[in-house]
């Protein structure tokens, strides 16, 4: 299955060790969505926003795979699933149940994401926008 990745997970590395099977397919944007932080555990959240993109992976992953991101994200408490349709293929993210206020991310998380945005190749203007918690 396809998974879009905008997060933490875009960390090839933390991706690998957390999902066996996962294989970087390519970077791609969300449109109509913007990046944000937030919840107790202050992590990346996505939400819609007409004309704004969010930057992200796309991941190839195994049903396992799927199990192991399931347990990770806090399905279905903290985050649910969020499909949509890249290019006729049905593509899952994950985005949080509790639209909570903006929370700055924790130094610690903020540096997984910064490297994952370098290990695809992402835009890190998106993510210094959804810092902004604006």
């Amino acid at each position: 299955m396809l998974y879009f990745a905008y997060g933490s997970n875009l960390h090839h590395f933390q991706m690998k060790r957390r999902c066996k099977d996962s294989i970087f397919l390519k970077k791609i944007n969300l449109k109509n969505f913007k990046l944000t932080f937030r919840s107790k555990y202050r992590a990346a959240d996505i939400e819609p926003k007409r004309n704004s993109i969010v930057p992200g992976a796309l991941f190839e992953i195994s049903k396992s795979d799927e199990k192991k991101l399931d347990v990770y994200e806090d399905f279905p408490i903290l985050y649910k699933k969020y499909y949509f349709h890249y290019y006729g293929k049905k593509v899952m993210t994950y985005t949080m149940v509790k639209k909570s206020p903006f929370k700055f991310p924790t130094e610690r998380y903020l540096n997984i994401v910064k490297r994952g945005y370098r290990d695809c190749k992402l835009n890190e203007r998106y993510l210094k926008k959804g810092l902004k918690g604006s």
